[in-house]
């Protein structure tokens, strides 16, 4: 009987022990502890905070960041409507992506890389890069072009249509273009000059989609 009192006793100690132990590490809550993160928020997202009844008040909006100084009014109205359907937008972050994505297609094509296209560009745009691919490999054409610059990158366009956010942008580029029959003779364009090219190209998303990726859905050139 007294062997069963001590663990008894024993054991409430260490449960005594154990519960002062987690009180100290975990400490108690206050009301004013930091919320947990939320890996799907981004960082600019509107957040509703409790008022000091324990009510939920309207989301509090949170600024747009400034856009540079040369974009057109347009623009910057078509830019922010993007902006506020989607604020994980970020504007330095797609010129950047666009570029280099204008750099992998424009390789892509001139080797003729059906595949690598197809997981850039919309479908349509794709079958017209297929029309084109097929027309060069049946005249037993070859490209030798080189992309030396990317001059500017500039937006000149921009809009929400219904939930697909689409941005027009300008290259402004400097490349090596010839082109070499199944002979290997030139037939056109320069291996030793570079020529300046003006492209224009549509990049679209749907906002909600939570992938990240843009497509191309229109190319064109500079009037």
């Amino acid at each position: 009987m007294q062997n069963g009192l001590i663990e008894i006793v024993f054991l409430a100690m260490l449960a005594g022990f154990i519960g002062l132990r987690l009180y100290q590490v975990l400490g108690r809550r206050t009301g004013h502890e930091k919320p947990v993160a939320d890996p799907f928020r981004g960082a600019g997202a509107e957040v509703a905070r409790p008022t000091a009844s324990g009510t939920l008040r309207e989301a509090e909006p949170v600024p747009l960041p400034e856009l540079p100084a040369n974009i057109g009014p347009s623009v910057r109205q078509g830019l922010d409507a993007i902006r506020n359907a989607d604020r994980s937008f970020d504007i330095d972050r797609f010129i950047a992506g666009a570029r280099g994505a204008y750099q992998m297609v424009l390789e892509a094509f001139w080797r003729g890389d059906e595949e690598e296209l197809a997981e850039l560009v919309s479908d349509e745009v794709m079958e017209n890069f297929r029309h084109a691919l097929a027309e060069r490999r049946a005249a037993g054409l070859r490209l030798e072009n080189r992309l030396l610059e990317v001059d500017q990158v500039q937006i000149v366009g921009a809009r929400m249509n219904g939930s697909m956010a689409e941005v027009t942008v300008q290259f402004d580029a400097e490349i090596v273009a010839a082109t070499r029959d199944s002979t290997g003779a030139l037939v056109d364009g320069n291996p030793e000059a570079s020529v300046e090219t003006h492209d224009v190209w549509t990049f679209s998303r749907h906002v909600t989609s939570p992938d990240p990726a843009w497509l191309i859905v229109g190319t064109d050139v500079a009037e």
